[in-house]
């Protein structure tokens, strides 16, 4: 969906969403998160930051959730700070913002404020427990999102506690994620019907929304309600981490028969495996599979299984990832102002997007927006 912006000013970035101007109320986690993954889709993001900060104790300058941006400072609780923004909102596409409900209010720069404005103006709100219910006004993280949806209760050993999974699956997966989807879908609706509305994403919503398929699968009775039991969870022998010889581990998804007997084969159990469909000895199997992966280290057992249809991976940190030669083949990850960081995606045949730019310092591009979105007033009085 190309998507035209309101006013002046050329299109900062390249790829399907060059042209659309995004307004981003400075905040921390899924709501910074969003609208990078805007910006990395060649939207023009202005970051609306507070001046003296207040975001995450982290150096603005490594700040990749902010890059592609650019950032004016605006104080919203001086007297002319709500019109500064209601200012650049007559000329966007689209808002977001991650306040506690009804503080954008207060502020003056809440949806019925900014429609005022701009009728076709897509109002994103970013928060973890939504807009209404019982917890709205209460503080909380991603940890408490994903454990109150069933999601944090699925990860982990059986008999210890849950594992935490960073804040991959709560701000990101269930936040960040689905407010833009929420964005896009509404920025559709706006383009045909010229109405914008409010798009509340909730951390808790998103993230319930993920298990769809598992809660299928408990229904049908192919799923017990508790950790590790199951065939996705780490229950299964042959979907899980195995350490090596090394300390370090391997991933086997080896789900479908054809692809767990080339596992088996290259492993070099299959004489000796018990069958896999016999869940009362998948503990045995489980054994077996794991005192065959420590007679090896993790770089061995790569040269065994690459390339092959055995669902074997190696386990990669963080800074090893963008080694990996399909990753380093495809781009997966990018050096961008000496920065190794994942590249944008999805990938457009047609309009291939790209790191256009470096996290944003906070009031760094305050004339060029002025310029662009045509808004003087953001200049200071004495410029």
């Amino acid at each position: 969906m190309a998507v035209t912006g309101n006013g002046g000013g050329e299109a900062r970035g390249r790829g399907p969403l060059a042209g659309l101007r995004v307004v981003e109320l400075a905040g921390i986690g899924p709501g910074p998160f969003a609208a990078m993954l805007l910006a990395d889709l060649g939207a023009d993001v202005v970051r609306v930051d507070r001046p003296g900060g207040g975001g995450l104790a982290v150096d603005p300058a490594y700040d990749l959730t902010n890059r592609g941006k650019r950032s004016v400072l605006v104080d919203l609780k001086s007297v002319d700070g709500p019109a500064r923004v209601l200012d650049l909102v007559e000329r966007a596409d689209v808002l977001v913002e991650g306040f506690r409900p009804g503080v954008a209010e207060r502020l003056g720069v809440g949806p019925a404020d900014c429609h005022a404005r701009n009728p076709r103006l897509v109002y994103g709100r970013m928060t973890g427990w939504g807009q209404q219910g019982p917890l709205a006004q209460t503080a909380g993280h991603d940890i408490a999102y994903i454990a109150v949806t069933g999601a944090l209760g699925m990860i982990g050993n059986p008999g210890e506690p849950p594992a935490v999974p960073a804040n991959l699956v709560g701000d990101y997966a269930g936040g960040s994620l689905y407010l833009v989807i929420g964005v896009l879908a509404a920025l559709q609706h706006a383009r045909t019907t010229g109405t914008g509305q409010v798009v509340d994403a909730a951390i808790v919503d998103g993230t319930a929304h993920l298990t769809a398929m598992i809660h299928g699968m408990m229904a049908a009775g192919g799923w017990q309600d508790r950790r590790g039991a199951n065939l996705l969870d780490g229950g299964c022998p042959f979907y899980g981490t195995y350490e090596t010889s090394d300390g370090g581990y391997m991933a086997v998804g080896a789900l479908e028969q054809q692809f767990y007997d080339t596992f088996v084969e290259l492993l070099g159990i299959a004489d000796r495996a018990p069958a896999r469909k016999d869940l009362a000895r998948w503990g045995e199997l489980r054994e077996v599979v794991a005192a065959r992966f420590r007679t090896r280290t993790r770089e061995e057992w790569t040269a065994v299984f690459e390339g092959t249809d055995a669902c074997v991976a190696p386990v990669l940190s963080l800074r090893e990832a963008p080694h990996h030669p399909h990753l380093a083949a495809r781009g997966t990850f990018t050096d961008f102002g000496g920065i190794t960081q994942p590249a944008p995606a999805p990938r457009f045949s047609a309009t291939p997007a790209a790191v256009t730019g470096g996290p944003a310092r906070p009031g760094a591009h305050t004339e060029s927006v002025a310029a662009d979105w045509d808004v003087p007033a953001l200049l200071p009085k004495d410029a």
